[in-house]
């Protein structure tokens, strides 16, 4: 009987922590959420690498793609792998400058691919996952504070997301996404900036510029 109680004690303690563990992680995503999602505006300049162990991809054997992103709200203005995606809030338009052809389509990307898109940074966490603490780190200067998040669908094309969170700022300087084929996307983030000033049409397609540029508009 001694015997039971202390396993029940011991359990019951665990779970106490782990729930004290997962308020406590929440409470820190809220905050950064809260804090940049209060500026008008973000200018975010980033690296991204990829690895895969069971496919013998270890990070660093390909140089970093790099891209920037101006976010609003919802709207943006993406410069990704030589394209240029721009979302106004009601469609979304995927400029291809090497091909000279742009799609437009209704609403923002879709997350059906386990990616987690630009307009969605900042709430993506607050349906569908478990929280936990992860480790404070010191990397380049800065103490960064690792949150874990796990799918709760087991079926998720998404393993496990770590958002790394410098400790003094409350910004995200780092996500790793892990899938469910053993890939980890790493995101770093190089630059920052907010409440930029931006054009009333900084957002807005400008059709007919990209008509006089000979640009095929599907």
């Amino acid at each position: 009987m001694k015997k039971i109680t202390i396993l029940f004690l011991s359990l019951f303690i665990t779970a106490i922590t782990f729930s004290q563990d997962a308020v406590k992680a929440k409470s820190l995503l809220d905050e950064v959420s809260a804090k940049m999602g209060a500026y008008n505006n973000m200018f975010i300049s980033f690296s991204q690498t990829l690895s895969n162990e069971d496919a013998g991809i270890k990070e660093g054997d390909e140089p970093p793609i790099r891209g920037n992103i101006n976010l609003q709200g919802e709207k943006y203005n993406l410069n990704y792998l030589g394209n240029k995606f721009m979302y106004d809030g009601k469609k979304l338009y995927v400029i291809n400058t090497q091909e000279k052809e742009i799609s437009i389509t209704d609403g923002d990307l879709e997350g059906d691919d386990g990616f987690i898109y630009p307009s969605k940074l900042l709430t993506f966490y607050k349906e569908g996952y478990n929280f936990e603490m992860g480790k404070l780190q010191n990397m380049n200067g800065r103490k960064v504070q690792f949150v874990t998040l796990n799918p709760i669908d087991s079926n998720s094309d998404i393993v496990k997301v770590e958002l790394g969170i410098d400790a003094k700022t409350k910004h995200i300087y780092k996500l790793i996404q892990t899938g469910s084929n053993g890939s980890k996307t790493t995101f770093t983030i190089t630059e920052f900036k907010s409440n930029q000033t931006l054009s009333e049409n900084f957002f807005k397609f400008d059709e007919a510029k990209y008509l006089s540029q000979n640009y095929t508009i599907d």
